[in-house]
């Protein structure tokens, strides 16, 4: 299990995954799931993976290679797509041509096929997106209504986000709490584990603002985790008991 996050607000692009695979208690690993193609000053995205982790990098292998043009010859790849909604269809792209490779062998032993990506980012010249990619390749799109997408464990860390993240929050504070949701999944669920992996990116930068990946024992998200179990705690004691019932 996996728990990736991507929030975009005005201020710039958050994504954030965690790095833990496991095939059973005695088999936990850690693999990067946060993948970002870059050329600076011309165009920045990331990739978060989420699933089967031997069909997410095939993904990925499949997009670092890309398609041939059959009218012009030249490598089709997410680093020469002309626009991010072009982009996000390569990657739809790459998700169905490992399907058709794999996707028989897979219901042999009976496997499911289980991708699902986010992907962010920003061309010059157009303005920052972010998209959630299917199994199926298609996709959907983030809004200022609902300014963040989620994959992988996911239904642990969207209180958080639903109550705190809007279109207008600051970028750093959009992170505070994409971690905040990263350590709630962490709590809920041991498939999900340290490092964390985070981007931020500001509009227009076309370049990193922040990459950086969080050890286990990081000063800051150790204090982060001890100051929201405690803020919990003091506002469950603050709020009035329940007046139903005897209240003797």
């Amino acid at each position: 299990m996996t728990y990736c996050c991507g929030i975009l607000v005005r201020d710039g692009l958050m994504m954030m995954a965690d790095t833990r695979t496991n095939a059973g208690l005695d088999n936990i690993s850690t693999f990067r799931k946060l993948h970002v193609f870059s050329n600076p000053g011309e165009r920045i995205m990331a990739i978060a993976t989420a699933g089967n982790l031997a069909l997410t990098q095939s993904v990925i292998s499949t997009l670092n290679e890309g398609f041939e043009n059959p009218e012009t010859g030249e490598r089709e790849t997410l680093m020469n797509a002309p626009t991010m909604f072009q982009a996000a269809q390569r990657i739809g792209r790459a998700i169905r041509s490992v399907h058709a490779l794999e996707g028989s062998a897979l219901r042999a032993e009976d496997i499911s096929f289980d991708v699902s990506f986010l992907f962010g980012g920003q061309i010059k010249g157009a303005r920052m997106r972010l998209f959630m990619v299917y199994t199926a390749g298609n996709f959907i799109e983030c809004t200022t209504d609902t300014p963040y997408l989620q994959i992988g464990e996911h239904k642990y860390g969207k209180p958080v986000l639903d109550r705190a993240i809007s279109y207008d929050v600051d970028l750093y504070d959009a992170l505070k709490v994409g971690l905040v949701s990263m350590d709630s999944t962490m709590r809920s669920n041991l498939g999900v584990g340290m490092p964390i992996d985070i981007l931020l990116v500001r509009p227009d930068a076309l370049d990193a603002d922040l990459n950086y990946r969080i050890e286990a024992g990081e000063p800051y998200f150790h204090d982060l985790r001890s100051r929201w179990s405690a803020a919990l705690r003091a506002a469950h004691q603050n709020i009035p008991r329940p007046p139903y019932g005897n209240t003797k």
